[in-house]
């Protein structure tokens, strides 16, 4: 039984606390109703003022290009006014748009309908005329023809413009004395002097001209000096001087391309190039380095982008790297080294130098282990014995043949042994002259296989030395002459081995090409 259930009978009667939970409830919403709204309007009025700041800077900022676009009325008009006032000043051109012609083209470029701005920059084109001819009054010839070029841009009448420009060049002419300038100029042509300076020949005859372009004494005279200059450009490619020549012929062109002459000195100069990359290429097939490489030089003298010399210098410094290997296989290290630097200077970027230095150094390695290998007397009674051999050899005439038993492979493989041994000195410095004096005498015995043998000994043993140009040439010559005899005979065969031999030893050989003819003329009577 609860207390509530039981009878009230005034016994202990307490008050108990109660809460009313919903009346709470609703004061409180009312209670929030009533500050909310106040709380908001502080809110709202914030934000609103913060965007009005934002948008009046931007505004501030901006009012500019927003005037341009939506009034662009005012801005054509502005620039319209700024370029009187430039045109007003004398301001007509400038590189950083505040000239009178600049800002007439923007506002014409923004609208092209209204024709101010051309009228503004007719007014530009006759304020630069009235600039150049007060530049002209004060002989200022530079900033008259600068004023000039500035009307000509603005399509100032062309008569206008051309009669200013021969205003100026006579006042020059008259400033500048042209007179004497002539007579400086026909003195130098008189004198040789056509290039090679301001006081030369033909740089005077041009002055003249750009002063006063139909002057008939300079127009001569330009003319003889070019035909002169192209004369002396002739004989420098007679003298096989490309380089210069290809510079004079350049210098005529430039003072006057339609020269009458020029088409035939470039021509000539053409055929010249040509026929020296050719001789240059014969000579590497030869083995002839050095006036090889002379050849392919001159040629890049003249023509520096010339593709063919180029790769011909190349292909010289792989014949040098080629004879590195062979100098060092005799164990020859100066030359081969010599040969290497030639090799490296030429053709730095080619694989067979490379090889090249790699077999030098491995030669050199080779002989460095077969020298500490032997014990010294039995290297020095090996070194002998190939010395003996090599001189029983020599006696025989057997100077490269046959293949390891004749006198230059014994003296190479003594070398090997004892490259520095003073015997194996004076074996190689006897052997040489023994190889020269052997070529001579068979040749005057007209002996010319074992001549022959002789000069490659010599060309083996010494391949630059300076006499064995001529002697090849002598030797060709020889076989000529030989092979001339025996085709009289009626012997073809033997003159078209003549011919071959005289070819491979000089292709520029006295009578060469007649008995190339008489060979060929022979071998087609042969055919049945």
């Amino acid at each position: 039984m609860t207390r509530e259930d039981r009878p009230d009978d005034g016994r202990d009667r307490r008050i108990e606390p109660r809460i009313d939970w919903a009346r709470a409830i609703a004061a409180a919403r009312t209670q929030h109703e009533d500050h909310a709204p106040a709380l908001r309007d502080r809110r709202h009025w914030r934000w609103g003022a913060a965007i009005a700041l934002l948008l009046a800077a931007l505004l501030m900022a901006f009012r500019g290009p927003l005037a341009d676009m939506l009034w662009p009325e005012t801005r054509v008009q502005a620039l319209l006014d700024q370029a009187g006032r430039a045109l007003a000043d004398g301001r007509l051109d400038a590189d950083d748009g505040t000239g009178a012609r600049q800002l007439y083209e923007a506002a014409q470029a923004l609208d092209t309908d209204r024709n101010e701005a051309a009228v503004g920059l007719r007014r530009v084109a006759s304020a630069a005329l009235q600039q150049a001819s007060t530049a002209l009054e004060q002989n200022r010839f530079e900033e008259a023809r600068a004023r000039l070029d500035l009307a000509r841009e603005l399509q100032v009448p062309r008569a206008q413009a051309d009669a200013f420009a021969a205003r100026v060049r006579a006042r020059e002419a008259e400033h500048a004395g042209l007179d004497g300038v002539l007579q400086a100029a026909t003195q130098a042509h008189a004198a040789g002097h056509l290039v090679g300076g301001e006081d030369a020949a033909l740089p005077l005859y041009q002055r003249i001209l750009t002063l006063q372009p139909t002057r008939l004494e300079a127009l001569e005279g330009r003319e003889d000096a070019l035909s002169d200059l192209l004369q002396e450009a002739g004989r420098r490619l007679a003298r096989h001087e490309l380089g210069e020549a290809s510079a004079l012929i350049s210098q005529a062109q430039v003072f006057d391309p339609g020269h009458v002459d020029l088409p035939q000195a470039q021509a000539a100069l053409a055929t010249a190039l040509e026929s020296r990359r050719r001789a240059a290429a014969r000579d590497v097939a030869k083995g002839r380095l050095v006036p090889a490489r002379a050849g392919y030089e001159a040629v890049l003298a003249a023509m520096p982008d010339d593709a063919a010399a180029r790769q011909g210098l190349e292909q010289v410094g792989v014949a040098h790297a080629a004879l590195a290997e062979r100098q060092a296989a005799d164990f020859h290290f100066e030359q081969a080294r010599r040969e290497l630097s030639e090799a490296r200077a030429l053709a730095p970027q080619s694989p067979r130098v490379a090889q090249a230095e790699q077999a030098v150094t491995r030669a050199e390695q080779v002989r460095g282990r077969l020298g500490s290998a032997l014990p010294t007397r039995e290297r020095d009674r090996r070194v002998e014995a190939l010395l003996t051999a090599m001189a029983d050899a020599e006696a025989k005439g057997q100077w490269l043949t046959p293949p390891g038993e004749s006198a230059y492979d014994k003296l190479r493989a003594a070398q090997a042994l004892a490259p520095d041994a003073p015997v194996v000195r004076q074996a190689s410095a006897r052997l040489l002259p023994a190889v020269r004096s052997c070529y001579e005498d068979e040749l005057r015995a007209n002996r010319i296989r074992r001549a022959q043998a002789c000069q490659q000994a010599w060309q083996t043993l010494q391949p630059r030395d300076a006499g064995l140009p001529d002697a090849k040439r002598r030797l060709a010559e020889k076989w000529i002459a030989v092979g001339s005899e025996r085709l009289g005979a009626g012997d073809v065969a033997f003159a078209v081995q003549a011919l071959s031999e005289a070819q491979r030893l000089d292709t520029q050989a006295s009578g060469l090409d007649a008995f190339a003819e008489r060979v060929k003329t022979a071998k087609v009577g042969q055919t049945p």
